[in-house]
């Protein structure tokens, strides 16, 4: 997050080296590194010390609001967890609540908008295993259900693209997943939803990879292993819509899609 061209910082007092502003601050020497190479995100505790400690305080306020736009972009998953996974859900769902109209592309996972409960509720326990914040599961469950209000609302339209790896990974046992693949089955028709699935074995045009959602060609909201991100500039948000244009030229849809989908349940071999 700060970043400086050498080793050493300027101050009106002088020139102070990393190890000498760490001290300073009573850091470790390794944080002003991470700091400036942009390992690690500064806190406004830390760029308020940071601006004190060279004797410029007056750089706070230019600092600090690059931070806020920084983290409006990129929100860490483990500073987000911090307050579980409930409020981060939360968080989404509010913005979800503002759009009319969505257009959402899932490469591996089935969107939150579809899942059931029991489908949703392994899917954040996998990642609550890989990133901590196991502790309120079924709030987050729960609240991940009620955003899905959304879809019986008048005047709502979501338009979901799918890879069909999204219909057959394991991410749960077996009947959860079957229970799952037949609720994709009943939302095929609702006039809310516009459902599609680009099989395994249909051209495309570009790598089907990168889950992300549009949000009214208003904000775009990305998922990586380290963050969210949030980008609401116009060429961010053209580009994932020309990204997901590009993949519906390869989806199928009805009664095509409703094939694939049944094919993945009897894959699974349940007796």
């Amino acid at each position: 997050m700060i970043r400086s061209k050498g080793t050493s910082l300027s101050c009106p007092g002088g020139r102070l080296t990393g190890q000498q502003l760490a001290q300073r601050l009573g850091w470790q020497g390794s944080k002003v590194s991470r700091l400036e190479n942009g390992k690690q995100t500064a806190t406004p505790e830390d760029l308020r010390a940071w601006a004190d400690a060279t004797e410029q305080p007056e750089v706070y306020a230019e600092l600090a609001a690059r931070l806020a736009g920084f983290e409006s972009q990129i929100r860490s998953w483990r500073r987000a967890l911090a307050n579980g996974y409930k409020v981060m859900h939360e968080g989404l769902s509010a913005e979800i609540e503002r759009a009319s109209e969505m257009w959402v592309w899932e490469e591996s996972v089935i969107p939150g908008l579809l899942q059931t409960p029991e489908y949703a509720h392994h899917v954040i326990r996998r990642y609550a295993e890989l990133l901590g914040g196991a502790n309120d599961i079924d709030a987050a469950v729960r609240s991940r259900v009620q955003r899905q209000e959304w879809l019986y609302r008048p005047g709502r339209k979501l338009h979901v693209l799918m890879w069909e790896a999204a219909l057959r990974s394991l991410i749960c046992p077996p009947t959860v997943l079957a229970a799952q693949l037949d609720r994709l089955t009943g939302v095929i028709g609702m006039d809310t939803v516009e459902l599609g699935v680009v099989p395994f074995a249909a051209p495309v045009k570009i790598v089907p990879a990168n889950g992300f959602w549009v949000l009214d060609d208003r904000v775009v909201v990305a998922e990586d292993w380290h963050a969210e991100m949030w980008l609401d500039d116009a060429d961010n948000i053209a580009l994932h819509s020309k990204v997901w244009h590009t993949l519906h030229e390869s989806a199928v849809y009805g009664t095509e899609a409703q094939n694939v989908i049944t094919v993945a349940r009897r894959a699974l071999n349940l007796r």
